[in-house]
C-alpha cells in the first residue's frame, strides 16, 4: 500500500468527534455527538460536518477513543 493509499483510508475516518455540552445544575454534563471533524488537505484546518447546532451550551471537538476488543 502507498502513502496516498494511506492517506485516503486515513481521511476517511474523522480525526474528532463533535460534541454538544450542556452542564446542568447539582448534576453531570450531558454529552451529546453532533458532528465529526477531518484535518484538511493541507493538514492546516479542519473540515466539520455537524449535523445539529446548539441554542446552547458549546461544541466541544475530542478525539476518538478506540474501544477496547
Amino acid at each position: 500500500m502507498t502513502d496516498t493509499d494511506n492517506q485516503t483510508t486515513a481521511s476517511k475516518t474523522p480525526s474528532h468527534i463533535a460534541y454538544h455540552v450542556r452542564n446542568r445544575k447539582n448534576a453531570t454534563s450531558i454529552w451529546t455527538p453532533i458532528g465529526a471533524a477531518w484535518v484538511n488537505k493541507n493538514g492546516n484546518g479542519f473540515n466539520l460536518q455537524i449535523e445539529a447546532v446548539p441554542l446552547d451550551g458549546r461544541i466541544t471537538l475530542l478525539i476518538p477513543s478506540e474501544k477496547a476488543e
